[in-house]
């Protein structure tokens, strides 16, 4: 059988509930000619006839209550279904996923989220906190939260800036005391340094001058949460950005070395994948946290000297 049009359905339909072409058309706000002609079109289509026409009224035959009693059901779910999709509703609604690294989730997508899911009841977050690039239409992620050194990467993904962080250089009071602290960029080099994986040379930054230093690295990782604990053990000096470091500070597990130096500064983007349709979930999420950056950067200015 070719394949039928829904609009034949419905007129169908209309007609079977209210008795005649007229209401029909009148439900469905089309000429009465149309729902005519959208009928004879389905009982060409079916080749049955569907109605008893007279002059008075329209009697449906035992082949249009057998029809009516299996399509109707359908076609009422169907409607509903496609009416009741959550990015057809004007306020953002359903499950938005996000993918981030362990450090960034905490200090940043936890207020987001909580703020997001108050501001709009109808949504759910699912946050997958990895080190790992995500590829995130193939594990079908809605957003993922990156930080990239140096310009960005091509990528089919959407990106939007939404704030910088400047790593900065720390060390525990116990190493200070005991090896003391460099005075000068250079001086970093016969320290003990404890870094992100091939971050060597390293490169500081001042308003007005830049330098490179070569570190002897004493310890090395991928993850920012470890490398703070073996900095706070007192196994060198390291780089960490500001939000992960204030708290260990304020408590003096941690202090700053060269505090009026800038480690390289990593931009921080909002990713999606690319669509013609961008879901409502999405811009708001996306929107809500450029503003929440905006409020309170993830990074201030270095100390003066």
């Amino acid at each position: 059988m070719a394949t039928i049009d829904l609009n034949l359905v419905r007129a169908f339909i209309a007609v079977h509930d209210t008795g005649s072409f007229s209401n029909a058309a009148a439900r469905l706000g089309v000429p009465r000619s149309t729902v005519s002609r959208a009928v004879a079109a389905l009982e060409e289509s079916l080749g049955i006839l569907l109605f008893h026409r007279t002059t008075r009224k329209v009697s449906p035959t035992t082949a249009s209550a057998a029809l009516y009693d299996r399509v109707a059901p359908s076609l009422a779910a169907l409607e509903l279904s496609l009416s009741d999709l959550p990015e057809r509703e004007k306020a953002p609604s359903g499950l938005l996923r996000v993918t981030t690294t362990v450090d960034l989730g905490a200090a940043v997508l936890a207020e987001a989220v909580t703020r997001f899911t108050t501001r709009y009841p109808s949504t759910q977050v699912e946050v997958h906190l990895t080190n790992k690039l995500v590829d995130l239409a193939a594990e079908g992620f809605d957003l993922a939260l990156r930080v990239f050194v140096g310009p960005l990467r091509d990528s089919p993904l959407i990106a939007r800036k939404v704030g910088t962080i400047n790593l900065r250089l720390y060390a525990s009071p116990a190493y200070v005391a005991r090896r003391g602290a460099p005075r000068t960029p250079e001086e970093l080099a016969s320290f003990d340094w404890v870094g992100f994986v091939g971050t060597s040379p390293v490169y500081l930054t001042q308003p007005g001058s830049r330098t490179a230093v070569d570190v002897r690295t004493r310890v090395a990782s991928d993850d920012m949460s470890f490398l703070r604990e073996v900095l706070k053990q007192g196994a060198g000096i390291g780089t960490l950005p500001s939000f992960a470091a204030d708290a260990d500070v304020a408590a003096g597990t941690l202090v700053r070395v060269l505090p009026q130096w800038v480690v390289t500064t990593g931009t921080v983007y909002l990713m999606h994948p690319g669509r013609k349709h961008v879901p409502r979930k999405v811009t708001a999420f996306r929107d809500l946290l450029a503003e929440m950056l905006r409020q309170r950067p993830l990074s201030a200015a270095p100390d003066e000297p």
